[in-house]
């Protein structure tokens, strides 16, 4: 445990024991928190083990973590259920004494599996022989048919225990499971006639319906169908996708078997069972005086079948009530209420009896035929602390059990405590607690206690109801501190009250009661005359749970409270005679998703399972103890006296290291075998310390190690590196003689080739030109044009080589056309093809031509929906097949003016908006003219003599190039372009020209001279 502390921050800390601030609840849940996002759903308080359900599966329960844990120290290991049940179980076969678990929490927490992981434990770390490996399979199997009768959906949990269960292992001296015993408490009967919505009855009903073979349930008088019967109805979720029903049953089948039921039990228990559902669905109606009938006969037939009990006296037991008056016995018909009321107590009643039977008869098989001592380890699964909107009688008793088990828990917590102290010789100091016996004695106390005063009722002849038992209550614990109602509450408390409530304040906090069927279900009332029906049935189960001597006993029956009562009694008795071990299971959230931690609803459980409480007695003294040789094994490295080795006493070496370590006398506390920590922030230290320590200590010893084993292995390889290299050179020395000799053939040879290189081809030359040729040959390979414009790549030939040469060349252009020419796809070949027209056109003769070749055409600079829609109309049916944003400059004032340049496959038109300013027929159109600088200024020349034509137009375009390649090509008049130097002259009108000069100059502009030309000023050109 001390190893895990250098990483408290991040997982949080081991054991709440260590936390500084103990009592804050803050600090507590902010530890879970921390330990559930990281996997680690176990923390211990102590020796006490809190678990917090993961709801998912997690790899922490497979036999090698059981292996980790056998026989292994409690704190050594991280907390685990395993560690727990191992040092129970290590704990008991040592002092040979009896010990308890006790496993508490709400409903769906987690403690039925929480008992089912340690059965599982013992059934692996126990010795077992062949005879004994059968005690092992019963104690396993009794869990599956105990949750199938005593088990049910609620809306807290889907697999919940509506039962208490306490489980005794027993052991022989070499600590081999030899037996087993259980006790059952405060079985849910009323959920065998009544569930929430939302909940389900006991599992096996469902079970049976889903897994049972055809013919059973024909036997039985079933249907596969849930929904036909009432007590299977009345929450609406038969069906849970969760619960595999069949997969269930047939465990339930195999455990039953294996459990040494017979054959006969078996079908009379599922007559039984079947037996209930057919009540269910008895109906009743009033005949003439009111009094109640039978429906239909069919299902009494069944039941009747069934249970083994005539049927005239069955229907006569569910109608009729008998009444002694005076010597004579009299048969009082029901009212269809009061039957009802019948057919679900007899129903509760043989339910209940039922699962009684089934526990004892578990307790047959489970039963230890040796009569030596044994040892035992009790396993107790009970409900935890139960606060809902609506709390009755069963929150009652269960409240109740925990206030008891409370009251004891901290009794065993400070005897322990106390005894831990006195054994080591430290003073006790005395622990402040909340002593809840008050509480206890307020439910139990006779003849004043609540249970005194329900039972009270219960026998008092006239008209009691629940009413009156609150009004009695109120009378006779009217001034306790911890009872209040809505009469006695002050004017703020009685607005939280109805009147039909108490309110109790437990340990735990307040919780309010509805006294509401206290009565009834207290009473828990058969009537006689059903009871002599039971008693007649051929059911052996039935038989033996109605037995006829419960007739001739006049005496009336215990309360349901008052046999709750006892078996608390007997169940503290028996813990209190063990050693106890305590788990305390804990939901993170009610939705049953995994990784969600609700801070309310676990502060909530912290406080109800009184871990606060828990942690303050362990905390009253001392936060860590240690026996002395562990506390030594672990810290000596921290002491230069006791390290690596101390040869005396561990207590002296303890002392010395503590000194050593710097220990005020306040932190610590030797006792006789063990050390005593007052302060967890003194152990932090320590074992930070420690850790430091020990990377310091691990740095040296692997130097020393490492040193040791290079040094060896360094002699090792230089030796082997002598004896290599001596071999190495004898080899290479001989190689390199015979490569000297080839070389020296070689050479010789080529010399010879080299002076006769030029004569024909002979031996004396040939290996030589072959060498030249496959040379030459081999760097061609690696230096051919990357591309048909790539002339200076190709290597220089040798003489004899240059008609190779220029064959291979002229091979390799044409591959590469043939490749280029196969690559170019229909708009690149088009592409291609205009920018061959603007090469003809402007290469050599404007500047910018270069810098354009790079840029591709576009197939228009104009969309459809930037030209305006009569435009449109007008040109369409002519197909525009360009157009381009230009500006037009006036032939007269030389004013720019935006307009868009459209070609069709007739006419070029120029246009501003929606009108056309000029159309210029491409017959029509007498040249181009462009200058040879980089300006985009091009004029289109048209004939003055048509009246149409108004003069040439003067356009700049920022896609010259592209423009007037397009414009060649639809007009065909590629010799038309003329491009000119210096000064164009233009038309103005018929008669009359104009001109515009060119010249370059350090920034672009056009305008207007003072002698009437357009000067067009473009940038000069960079030099290369």
């Amino acid at each position: 445990m001390e190893g895990a502390l250098t990483a408290r921050d991040r997982v949080g800390i081991q054991d709440f024991v260590l936390l500084d601030s103990y009592t804050s609840e803050v600090a507590v849940l902010d530890n879970l928190r921390k330990r559930f996002r990281e996997n680690l759903i176990y923390t211990y308080i102590g020796t006490m083990l809190v678990s917090v359900n993961p709801y998912k599966e997690l790899e922490i329960y497979t036999p090698k973590q059981m292996d980790l844990y056998m026989g292994v120290n409690f704190f050594e290991l991280p907390p685990h259920l395993y560690a727990l049940a191992d040092n129970a179980y290590r704990t008991m076969l040592t002092e040979y004494n009896n010990h308890f678990i006790l496993i508490s929490g709400e409903s769906g927490a987690g403690k039925t599996e929480a008992s089912k992981k340690i059965l599982q434990f013992y059934a692996v770390c126990c010795p077992s022989t062949e005879q004994l490996h059968s005690v092992r399979d019963r104690l396993l199997l009794s869990n599956p048919v105990l949750e199938a009768f005593g088990n049910a959906k609620t809306l807290r949990n889907d697999n919940s225990s509506r039962f208490g269960k306490y489980m005794d292992i027993q052991f022989d001296f070499k600590g081999e499971a030899v037996g087993g015993h259980i006790l059952s408490y405060l079985l849910e009967k009323s959920r065998v006639v009544h569930q929430n919505h939302g909940e389900r009855n006991f599992h096996i009903f469902y079970q049976l319906l889903e897994g049972g073979e055809e013919e059973l349930l024909r036997w039985l008088g079933l249907e596969r169908n849930p929904q036909h019967y009432s007590y299977l109805v009345q929450g609406e979720c038969a069906k849970v996708s969760s619960i595999n029903d069949k997969s269930d049953w047939r465990t339930v089948r195999k455990a039953l078997s294996i459990v040494d039921f017979s054959e006969n039990d078996i079908e009379h228990l599922f007559g039984i069972i079947a037996s209930v559902l057919h009540l269910g669905n008895l109906h009743f109606d009033a005949d003439g005086k009111g009094y109640a009938t039978i429906g239909s006969n069919a299902g009494v037939r069944w039941i009747s079948k069934l249970l083994g009990v005539p049927v005239l006296l069955l229907q006569e037991g569910l109608t009729h009530r008998k009444i002694e008056a005076k010597a004579e016995e009299v048969l009082s018909p029901l009212t269809v209420e009061h039957a009802y009321y019948a057919r679900d107590a007899l129903a509760k009643a043989i339910y209940g009896r039922t699962f009684t039977w089934l526990v004892n008869k578990i307790n047959e098989s489970l039963a230890n035929q040796d009569p030596r001592r044994k040892t035992v380890i009790g396993l107790l699964d009970i409900y935890g602390f139960e606060v809902f909107y609506i709390n009755s009688f069963e929150q009652f008793c269960i409240n109740y059990c925990n206030e008891k088990l409370q009251q004891l828990f901290i009794q065993l917590t400070l005897k322990s405590e106390q005894d831990e102290y006195e054994m080591e010789g430290i003073e006790w100091e005395p622990v402040q607690f909340f002593n809840n016996k008050i509480i206890c004695d307020l439910v139990e106390e006779k003849h004043r206690g609540i249970i005194a005063v329900l039972d009270e009722e219960c026998v008092r002849p006239g008209g009691a109801t629940d009413l009156i038992f609150l009004e009695k209550l109120e009378e006779k614990m009217g001034s306790h501190p911890h009872f209040v109602t809505h009469k006695l509450a002050d004017q703020k408390t009685r607005k939280t009250l109805e009147r039909g409530d108490f309110r109790l304040l437990h340990y735990a906090g307040e919780v309010t009661y509805c006294v509401i069927g206290f009565l009834d279900k207290n009473n828990d009332l058969l009537y006689r005359n059903i009871k002599e029906v039971m008693c007649q049935s051929k059911n052996v189960i039935v038989k033996q749970c109605f037995s006829p001597s419960e007739l001739d006993n006049r005496k009336r029956p215990e309360t349901v409270a008052t046999q709750f009562k006892n078996s608390l009694a007997g169940l503290a008795d028996i813990l209190m005679s063990k050693e106890p071990w305590y788990v305390r299971c804990l939901k993170p959230n009610d939705a049953k998703q995994p990784g969600r931690f609700d801070d309310v609803l676990v502060r909530h459980q912290v406080k109800y399972l009184g871990l606060m409480e828990h942690l303050r007695v362990r905390r009253a003294g001392f936060a860590y103890r240690r026996r002395y040789e562990i506390f030594l094994q672990r810290y000596k490295p921290l002491c230069p006296d006791t390290w690596p080795h101390w040869r005396g006493v561990p207590a002296e070496g303890v002392e010395r290291l503590v000194k050593y370590i710097g220990y005020k006398p306040d932190e610590y506390k030797l006792g006789r075998t063990k050390i005593f920590i007052r302060h967890p922030r003194t152990l932090f230290a320590t074992e930070d310390a420690f850790q430091i320590c020990k990377n310091n200590l691990a740095t040296k010893i692997q130097a020393r190690y490492k040193g040791y084993r290079v040094k060896g292995e360094y002699q090792k390889k230089k030796e082997a590196a002598t004896k290599i290299e001596n071999c190495w050179r004898g080899v290479q020395a001989r190689k390199e003689r015979e490569r000297r000799a080839w070389a020296v053939k070689v050479i010789k040879k080529f010399i010879k080739g080299f002076i006769n290189r030029n004569k024909p081809l002979c031996d004396d030359n040939a290996d030589y030109v072959t060498f030249v040729r496959y040379n030459y040959l081999n760097k061609l390979r690696n230096h051919l044009p990357k591309g048909l414009l790539d002339k200076t790549t190709w290597l220089n030939p040798p003489l004899m080589l240059e008609t190779t040469s220029q064959i291979l060349r002229r091979l390799c252009m044409r591959t590469m056309v043939r490749k280029y020419v196969k690559g170019l796809t229909p708009q690149r070949k088009a592409q291609l093809q205009l920018k061959v027209v603007t090469s003809a056109l402007f290469k050599g003769k404007k500047d910018g031509y270069t810098q354009s070749v790079a840029k591709p055409f576009v197939d228009t600079r104009l969309g459809e929906q930037e030209i305006n829609m009569k435009v449109l109309q007008i040109v369409r049916s002519e197909r525009i097949k360009y157009g381009t944003p230009v500006v037009k400059y006036d032939r007269n004032g030389f004013k720019p003016r935006q307009r868009q340049l459209i070609l069709t496959q007739v006419a070029a038109y120029v246009v501003e908006d929606a009108k056309v300013k000029q159309r210029v027929e491409y017959s029509a159109l007498k040249g181009v003219s462009v200058s040879s600088l980089s300006d985009g200024f091009l004029i289109l020349h048209v004939p003055c003599e048509d009246n149409k034509q108004k003069g040439d137009l003067i356009l700049q375009c920022d896609h010259l190039f592209e423009a007037v390649t397009k414009l060649c090509v639809l007009a065909n008049k590629h010799s038309s372009v003329k491009v000119v130097q210096g000064s164009i002259r233009f038309a103005i009108q018929p008669g009359k020209e104009g001109i515009i000069d060119f010249s370059t100059g350090q920034e672009a502009m056009v305008y207007r001279a003072k002698n009437g030309h357009l000067v067009v000023v473009s940038l000069r050109p960079k030099a290369r």
